[in-house]
């Protein structure tokens, strides 16, 4: 690598540096020490990993947060691609759709976490205000219910996202594909899953590494609507993590957690990418 090329490189990778790999070794380093966020750090080798390890709600958290994973990407991916080949039109409406559909994404998660706790309360939400009692239901203090919101609100929030990533790919795919299908007789349906899917396939890659590592990461809406409860049937992993360092004061633990997590996300993005086939970087219209 040239000279030059280092040094429009250097201010990116001196960013990278100091605000991601030098935080990371610090939480590497602290998981093996045992503190409680104020006093004196002492060094006290596999002890936190072996805590963090031998607890019950982490390996609970990691059975969630891999259940959150597979139901965000099973809801999402669908409706995301079914919307952004349907924005992808030339119409005037459809602009004007998209930007609806947008603007969720640009609400703070916390605001519609609280928003959401207000509407779907049962003696002052919804279900009061329009007099429908089918809505008057336990949504955050059942098990099973407070996972269906969950879903809901994630999927409202970042299916937008995702939309304007197929969006913009499936306005890549070349005119003239659709025009020989046609040609050749085929309907839309037919051209949906012949062309446009098979386009979509790096894409569809792309899109389902951010879904995968992004379910990693969800703290604030959980926070905010259940404190993982009922119970403990939505401490995730990235908020048990939370609750351990900040409220139950054990860093070491805590940093444990978040080293597992790291690892854990790496290790799906690359299972994702390896999927994806070897040539994943190959652009989208080779052999068109």
């Amino acid at each position: 690598m040239r000279l030059s090329h280092l040094l429009f490189a250097a201010p990116a990778l001196l960013f990278f540096l100091v605000f991601a790999i030098l935080p990371l070794l610090g939480v590497v380093a602290l998981s093996f020490t045992s503190w409680n966020g104020i006093g004196a750090i002492e060094f006290t080798g596999l002890t936190s990993w072996t805590e963090a390890l031998s607890r019950e709600t982490t390996w609970h958290g990691l059975l969630l947060v891999l259940l959150m994973i597979v139901a965000t990407w099973t809801l999402q991916t669908p409706l995301s691609i079914l919307l952004g080949t349907f924005l992808a039109g030339q119409q005037r409406y459809r602009g004007v759709l998209a930007v609806l559909y947008f603007l969720p994404l640009l609400l703070s998660s916390s605001a519609i976490a609280i928003t959401f706790k207000s509407l779907m309360d049962p003696n002052f939400g919804l279900a009061s205000g329009l007099g429908l009692p089918f809505l008057k239901q336990n949504w955050l203090g059942d098990s099973t219910l407070v996972w269906i919101v969950l879903l809901v609100i994630i999927a409202w929030q970042f299916i937008p996202f995702h939309t304007l990533i197929y969006q913009g790919a499936v306005r890549q795919i070349p005119q003239s594909m659709y025009e020989a299908a046609q040609i050749d007789g085929a309907g839309r349906v037919r051209q949906f899953f012949s062309i446009t899917l098979p386009q979509l396939k790096y894409t569809l890659i792309t899109s389902s590494t951010l879904m995968v590592v992004g379910a990693l990461t969800y703290f604030d809406i959980i926070f905010v609507l259940t404190q993982g409860g009922p119970g403990v049937s939505t401490r995730i992993l990235p908020l048990d993590m939370y609750l351990t360092g900040f409220r139950g004061n054990e860093m070491g633990v805590a940093s444990a957690l978040a080293v597992i997590l790291v690892v854990l996300g790496l290790g799906l993005a690359l299972g994702v990418q390896r999927l994806g086939g070897k040539d994943a970087s190959a652009s989208q219209t080779e052999g068109a």
